[in-house]
């Protein structure tokens, strides 16, 4: 079964929005995917390729900014706007229990959209979500190589992203000026860093009542953190041959883990 690409007008905090989502109907419980920093909702349009997943609804959409959805203003941009957006988009598609799947910047929007009604939440695969200040690798950048014009800034980041040595990265950094409007860059990397610093992520992801995986690419196994929240229950994903990025690097294990997870 495909899916339908359909777009959905709607206000957060005053500003208008026409949000480009991915979606199809199903038996099962649905799935919320919400994509990461430069990435889009066809992260995970494969999931309709994948026979472990047949019968289970899901819905995946562009954040504001980025993608082909539209913000009225970008400088509104953040990851509690972000949130905001979510449960709207959960509203227009009448979703009110689910599975939860975020990658970075989306699994940070994740984690405090299951903060916040923990009872929605079937479980949560965290693809290397902010959960502590170490996972500020890309943000924190607004911190560290600060520019006042967005498009200087936007266009560094890019170079230093092109020549990172790490899985994927030189191939996710040629379309992320087709994916991100400069002007929503400052507003989301100061809020992930600001809630990664000081809005006690760990606590909060660990006292989530859903089953929780957390996937991240070998090539980052160093996370200080990996073994305190595999001993506080969560479940431990490893994507071989990857870095930041599974569904670039290695998507196939992705899907295997995300299908394994949900589905027992």
């Amino acid at each position: 079964m495909s899916f339908t690409h359909t777009r959905l007008p709607l206000t957060v905090d005053g500003v208008s929005l026409d949000i480009a989502a991915l979606h199809r109907s199903g038996e099962h419980a649905p799935i919320l995917f919400l994509h990461g920093f430069g990435s889009t909702k066809e992260d995970y349009a494969d999931i309709v390729l994948h026979p472990a997943f047949d019968g289970y609804p899901f819905v995946a959409y562009d954040a504001p900014g980025c993608g082909e959805s539209e913000c009225a203003d970008l400088g509104a941009i953040s990851i509690p706007f972000l949130l905001e957006t979510a449960l709207q988009v959960l509203e227009h598609f009448q979703i009110e229990r689910f599975h939860l799947v975020g990658h970075s910047m989306g699994g940070l929007t994740a984690l405090l959209l299951a903060h916040r009604f923990p009872g929605r939440v079937l479980s949560f695969t965290d693809i290397e979500g902010n959960i502590a200040a170490q996972d500020c690798f890309l943000s924190r950048q607004i911190v560290d190589y600060p520019a006042d014009d967005p498009e200087v800034f936007f266009s560094a980041l890019i170079e230093r992203t092109r020549q990172a040595p790490a899985y994927a990265s030189a191939l996710y950094s040629a379309s992320l000026r087709h994916k991100v409007r400069a002007g929503a860059v400052r507003g989301i990397f100061q809020s992930m860093v600001t809630l990664s610093d000081n809005a006690d992520l760990m606590d909060k992801f660990l006292g989530l009542p859903c089953p929780k995986l957390f996937m991240y690419g070998a090539q980052n196994a160093g996370l200080s953190y990996l073994p305190h929240i595999q001993a506080n229950g969560v479940r431990l994903a490893p994507i071989a041959t990857c870095g930041h990025f599974p569904m670039y690097s290695n998507p196939q294990a992705m899907w295997q883990q995300i299908a394994a997870f949900i589905r027992t």
